[in-house]
């Protein structure tokens, strides 16, 4: 059934993206909300987004640190690279499954409560010089 098998393994893991990824996943807040703290740090160094995400007001800055800082880790134990020479290359939020409630209101009715989750990717690259 499947004769080249191996072969589209090989030819997969050689066109596989090389850059430094880091992805948190099932996170409890709207990816709406994610993105505008994303759209700010987009093309940014390394140590600018980390500064400019530890100043910024936005609940959804604390774990998109954790990811940056997770990406910038790969990068050093995986690939070998330094801290310095990294940029955030594309950084986006998508949406993850909703954990539909209910809120009860007047006459025995129910409205729907949708609270949204996201999974946030950074990818990472170095500055070329």
């Amino acid at each position: 059934m499947a004769t080249r098998s191996k072969e589209k393994a090989v030819a997969h893991q050689e066109n596989a993206d090389k850059r430094p990824t880091a992805i948190a996943r099932y996170i409890r807040i709207s990816p709406f909300k994610v993105r505008i703290v994303l759209d700010i740090i987009r093309g940014k160094k390394y140590a600018e987004a980390l500064a400019i995400l530890e100043n910024v007001p936005n609940t959804s800055s604390e774990p998109i640190i954790k990811v940056l800082k997770s990406a910038a880790a790969n990068a050093e134990h995986n690939l070998g690279l330094d801290r310095s020479d990294l940029f955030v290359a594309e950084c986006f939020a998508d949406q993850g499954p909703i954990l539909k409630r209910v809120q009860p209101v007047s006459k025995g009715r129910a409205h729907r409560i949708n609270k949204r989750t996201s999974h946030i990717t950074v990818i990472l690259d170095t500055v070329a010089k």
